[in-house]
């Protein structure tokens, strides 16, 4: 009986190998993410190498920044390892305004808690990785009948409501994706932020907005307890949803704080 439970267990890690593999593959055969292999993998090797970390990246974390206009792409290959920046790239067109999104064809671009849903290899922008956008909190806070969706992080500087980046940087980030989905990795997070909290001007702007929107002050110093244990741990803590649609933590540090004093403690930053 051993014997045979034994015998189960490496046919299931076989197949489940072989179905991993088979995704990376899979991809391979469509005509731009074959291209996209061939023409841009070497030089991410490359940027791995003077990072000092194995390639490809069995995990990885996408950090989104809409006022800022950044993407950054984070990486680690061990679950007990804390993650390391490897690329930060350029946000080249935004829609909407500062603020969570909540309806469809409000043209927002959603800010919160999310992961990759989707890989179109056939995108009409070129290539594109779907955010499960309504998540659990927007569910519950957005319009119950319309909250909109088919939000992409996506080739082509056109967008309503998504997270475009050039052709070329799309299929990096593509890449990276496919190998981390390929290594195991079913969820990989994409938190979207309304700004880089530690930037100074960034933080100004966003406590202007504020002062006239109590609800918005509230929903953003909520994200920025998320942002605050990722600065000081380089770990993603584990958010939940309570009732009322909060994001709720566990493995974070102390909890957040107003917009205002957050000015205040990043007055001598450097800014952008």
């Amino acid at each position: 009986m051993k014997r045979i439970v034994f015998g189960m267990l490496l046919l299931a890690g076989a197949l489940n190998a072989q179905a991993q593999q088979s995704f990376l593959e899979n991809q391979k055969l469509y005509p731009r993410v074959g291209e996209a292999f061939r023409e841009k993998e070497e030089a991410l090797k490359k940027e791995f190498a003077k990072k000092g970390i194995s390639y490809p990246a069995k995990q990885m974390y996408i950090r989104s920044f809409k006022l800022d206009s950044e993407l950054e792409i984070w990486v680690r290959n061990n679950v007990t390892d804390t993650f390391t920046l490897l690329k930060t790239y350029r946000v080249c067109s935004l829609s909407g305004k500062m603020g969570p999104k909540r309806k469809e064809g409000d043209r927002q671009v959603p800010e919160g808690f999310y992961y990759i849903n989707d890989f179109n290899p056939n995108s009409s922008f070129h290539l594109s990785l779907g955010i499960n956008y309504p998540n659990y909190s927007d569910k519950i806070l957005s319009d119950q009948k319309k909250p909109g969706g088919d939000i992409y992080i996506h080739g082509s500087c056109l967008t309503i409501g998504c997270i475009p980046l050039t052709d070329d940087f799309i299929e990096e980030v593509y890449i990276l994706a496919v190998n981390a989905k390929n290594n195991g990795q079913d969820f990989i997070p994409v938190h979207v932020f309304p700004v880089r909290f530690g930037n100074t001007r960034s933080l100004d702007y966003l406590g202007s907005i504020s002062l006239t929107d109590n609800e918005a002050q509230k929903f953003w110093v909520n994200l920025k307890e998320a942002y605050d244990y990722f600065e000081k741990t380089r770990k993603i803590p584990v958010v939940m949803v309570n009732s009322q649609g909060k994001y709720v933590y566990t493995g974070r540090g102390a909890s957040g704080q107003a917009l205002a004093q957050a000015r205040s403690e990043n007055a001598t930053g450097s800014g952008k």
